[in-house]
């Protein structure tokens, strides 16, 4: 469900590896007749995907990857509670919902708790997963048993899918990391370096585990896929929309409307869950007021630097 860069990646990734996969969104434009996707033009929808925007066309599929906005993850699963609630769905997106403060595995949880529920993430660009090229991501699911089921039926000669049942702690470093990506892009945009943004990504890998700590979550998980190796991505590449956010913010340049900025609404939802739980998180509050244009780059820059200096 969701037929935007990602969601259409999986479907093509998957379909090539001999699966049978529908692929639904309300408003498809021409894909069913061009099979190809604006978002990724240069890659051709195999025919072993079903493209509609008639949802029960999916038949009998146990399992639903949702690859639609963290923003609107809640809307849908209501919209559609009659043909979900009895399968399998797996959140394919990465954000914390701002009016539930809910990662996208507990929203499931929370919306339809009939369904079983479970998470993928980690590092990786639908571009790279459409070419085929080598990635690899984390299955979070409550379940053991299901979670084993599902890496083995996502996992193809190219996406390797490594699997964990917490799922707090998956879906927090998917989030946090796109937060961390928006402040390293700022400081990229504005000048001020790549040693200002190694520091970045590492003060704000630890709020990442800090956070995640309060909130149960193993700190192990952080320091896999879905935390330390997708902040790595999405902190370093101007394929990250996140980044390239950060990087129009920090030069003061135009920024493009139409892009879903997940990090954007994330680090309004972290702030104020930090704030109801008495957690220290700077970066992301100053993040946060940057998107609100609250504050300059300037002001965020001053703020960061004039914090009392304490041990590492």
């Amino acid at each position: 469900m969701g037929a935007g860069a990602f969601g259409t990646a999986l479907a093509v990734a998957l379909a090539r590896d001999g699966r049978d996969v529908t692929l639904w969104a309300r408003d498809l434009a021409d894909m069913a007749t061009t099979r190809r996707s604006h978002r990724l033009p240069d890659v051709l929808i195999p025919e072993g995907v079903t493209i509609t925007s008639h949802l029960p066309d999916a038949g009998e599929a146990d399992t639903v990857l949702l690859a639609v906005p963290a923003q609107t993850l809640r809307d849908v699963l209501i919209a559609y509670e009659d043909v979900l609630r009895s399968r399998t769905l797996v959140a394919c997106c990465k954000g914390i919902d701002l009016t539930t403060l809910t990662g996208p595995a507990a929203t499931i949880a929370r919306t339809l708790p009939q369904a079983t529920g479970a998470i993928l993430t980690g590092p990786s660009f639908a571009a790279d997963i459409a070419r085929g090229l080598p990635t690899a991501l984390t299955l979070a699911c409550g379940s053991a048993r299901t979670g084993l089921a599902l890496q083995e039926t996502l996992s193809t000669g190219t996406l390797r899918v490594y699997r964990t049942t917490d799922t707090i702690g998956a879906e927090l470093g998917g989030a946090l990391k796109n937060v961390i990506a928006i402040a390293c892009g700022v400081a990229i945009g504005a000048g001020l370096g790549d040693s200002a943004r190694a520091a970045l990504m590492t003060r704000g890998f630890a709020e990442m585990q800090r956070l995640a700590a309060a909130l149960g979550a193993d700190p192990q998980t952080l320091a896999g896929l879905s935390g330390l190796g997708d902040l790595a991505l999405t902190c370093t590449s101007e394929l990250s929309r996140n980044y390239r956010f950060g990087l129009a913010l920090g030069a003061g340049a135009s920024i493009d409307t139409t892009l879903t900025v997940e990090g954007a609404a994330t680090s309004r939802a972290v702030t104020r869950l930090g704030h109801e739980r008495g957690i220290d998180l700077p970066i992301c509050a100053v993040v946060a007021a940057l998107t609100d244009r609250d504050i300059s780059v300037e002001t965020a820059l001053q703020t960061l630097l004039s914090r009392p200096l304490k041990e590492e």
